[in-house]
């Protein structure tokens, strides 16, 4: 029989249109002849969960600085025993990834006492340090809407000249967007500071288990850590919140429109207004998608976003439907279950068990937390800032709109900058850049259409014979078992075969979202079968039955929040959107794995 690899990632036929793709991003990350041989022997992975769709290339930035600070975090930092980085490459725009793993003991080993030296600290000091994390993203973003990006006058006023300053605006451009990208850096670093401990601490709980108690399910273990109080979840309490309080004031018909104008029209002077905007400084500072595109809709920016969600939370109080996710029963369930294998342990042992599942249990809300501060709450003031900067471009007439930014490689905006301040500097009203951008930007947006149309293999290269870089396989849901249901795939199966995330047994329609926009298709009692899915399509998890996903692990977003929703859930599954069909019926049952196509 022939050996079984993924289609090398220089024979995977370019999309129609594409041509000049490479040029959309930085020249180091793109799949290239010069490491051909290293690239075409290692296993890449399409990264959906983060970044599913073709990236423009300002947008790449975060996608760069993300991976440079995991891989630092982990290999340089905190010197995780058997972990190093995650290597990155861009196939037609979409991003495949290879975690760099180490397989000596020896080597792994002489990490151990490091590891422990530098995390240990982070352990015994958890409630101070992320106390501080929170203060520091917090200084962080109000740092980043502090930079002004204010268009060049034909004058610098006068009080600026009698001040004696020195500075002037073209300085101004020039270092705020300087300070932007130290700031956008300094989240990244921020981003994994205390995520990699998360996962570290439940690794380790989880080993324990597995030692301790060799037939335990990976899902029992998921459970000890569950029910747990996480601000990424603050959002969609705050729109219940406001539904409630809508009904009570009777002025719930205000919702009834989807014009967010005259919704505030109405509401304008009642509780319900009062508290909206009491609420949507910070919390609302959420996006539909993952919050890592300048596309995805900022809900403070698209209120028409979080007021149907108000809209549908009314409806479904008004017809008796529970909206509130059973936190209690979930904490009883984990509850039950430690003590279940607490009892199982004795002397040193039981101490130890209790040791790690308290500290896992501390540390864990972070894996959550850190989304809703980063991705989100920060993400959208960056994206927001880089819009005030793209109406400087506009108003000097190197643009047609303030989205044309974000076709501009992050390299390639200071040279923009320059070239207008030059002209404005001297007097001139022919920089090169009126000329030059726009038919290179119309260029762009051709060619990353065309991206947006390529069919994305799952991985390229060789597979790997074992899987052991933790972050693979607790996030992404990547291991040996995957990958070769991955290299067996038939689209034509019945069943589909993944993580078992979520206990429980449930029959129900497929219902298919590919994005966020598609998410308010979903009604009561759909199964969600999606690539992965979004924290902010919390909402929806009241409507839905159960969860399917292409990828992620034990630890994935829709794996946590389906537990927390006490939702029956598989991930992992490779292959949900391309197997199942819309309306299909299925039968999910999340504690074998297993997902039925019944009909």
């Amino acid at each position: 029989m022939a050996h079984k690899r993924f289609p090398s990632p220089f024979d995977v036929e370019a999309p129609e249109g594409s041509e000049g793709w490479e040029e959309l991003y930085s020249y180091s990350l793109p799949f290239s002849e010069d490491r051909k041989a290293y690239e075409e022997d290692r296993f890449w992975f399409h990264d959906s969960v983060h970044w599913g769709e073709a990236l423009p290339p300002w947008d790449a930035t975060h996608l760069e600085y993300g991976f440079m600070t995991l891989g630092q975090s982990n290999s340089r930092v905190f010197v995780v025993p058997p972990a190093m980085g995650v290597d990155l490459r861009l196939l037609y725009g979409y991003n495949y990834v290879s975690p760099i793993q180490l397989s000596d003991p020896k080597e792994i080993e002489a990490r151990v006492p490091e590891f422990m030296e530098r995390a240990g600290h982070y352990f015994a000091n958890w409630g101070a340090l992320y106390d501080q994390w929170v203060s520091k993203v917090k200084g962080t973003v109000d740092q980043v809407r502090a930079i002004e990006f204010a268009p060049l006058a034909n004058r610098v006023p006068i009080d600026r000249v009698k001040s004696g300053s020195g500075i002037y605006q073209g300085h101004d451009l020039i270092t705020g967007y300087n300070e932007l990208m130290q700031h956008v850096l300094s989240l990244w670093h921020y981003h994994f500071e205390l995520l990699n401990l998360g996962y570290a601490a439940y690794l380790d709980f989880f080993g324990f288990c597995k030692e301790a108690f060799p037939n335990i399910p990976d899902l029992a273990v998921a459970k000890m850590v569950a029910g747990i109080d996480i601000e990424l979840f603050r959002p969609d309490r705050e729109l219940k919140g406001l539904a409630k309080l809508a009904i009570e004031e009777g002025v719930e018909s205000a919702f009834d429109t989807d014009a967010p104008a005259e919704v505030q029209k109405k509401l304008e002077g009642t509780k319900v207004w009062a508290k909206f905007e009491e609420v949507r400084h910070p919390w609302f500072e959420y996006s539909a998608g993952t919050g890592l595109y300048h596309t995805d809709k900022v809900w403070n920016d698209h209120l028409e976003v979080p007021f149907g969600f108000i809209r549908d939370y009314i409806a479904r109080i008004k017809t008796g439907a529970e909206i509130e996710q059973p936190i209690e029963k979930v904490r009883q369930e984990r509850d039950r279950v430690i003590a279940e294998y607490r009892e199982l342990l004795s002397g040193p042992d039981q101490e130890a068990f209790d040791q790690k599942v308290g500290l896992a249990g501390m540390v864990f809300p972070y894996v959550e937390n850190h989304n809703f501060y980063i991705e989100h709450y920060s993400m959208s003031s960056v994206w927001r800032k880089m819009r005030e900067l793209g109406r400087v471009f506009v108003e000097a007439g190197f643009f047609e709109k303030e989205e044309d930014v974000f076709m501009l490689k992050r390299d390639e905006v200071p040279e923009a900058l320059w070239d207008m301040i030059s002209a404005w500097g001297i007097g001139s009203d022919n920089p090169r850049g009126k000329a030059y951008w726009p038919p290179r930007i119309a260029k762009r947006r051709q060619i990353l259409e065309a991206l947006r149309k390529f069919r994305t293999p799952r991985a390229l290269g060789e597979p790997p014979e074992v899987v052991t870089e933790p972050f693979s396989v607790m996030l992404w849901g990547i291991t040996a078992d995957s990958i070769k249901t991955w290299l067996g795939a038939d689209d034509g199966g019945k069943d589909l075969k993944g993580f078992a995330a979520s206990a429980g047994v449930v029959e129900g329609p497929a219902r298919i979202v590919m994005k966020a926009d598609d998410i308010g298709s979903i009604e009561e009692g759909d199964i969600l079968v999606a690539p992965v899915t979004a924290p902010s399509w919390s909402s929806a998890f009241n409507r839905i039955a159960g969860a399917v996903t292409d990828i992620g692990g034990m630890m994935s977003h829709a794996a946590i929040i389906c537990r927390e929703y006490g939702l029956p859930a598989v991930t992992g599954t490779g292959l949900a959107t391309s197997n199942i069909k819309p309306g299909q019926r299925l039968r999910v049952d999340g504690a074998t794995g297993t997902v039925t196509v019944l009909g």
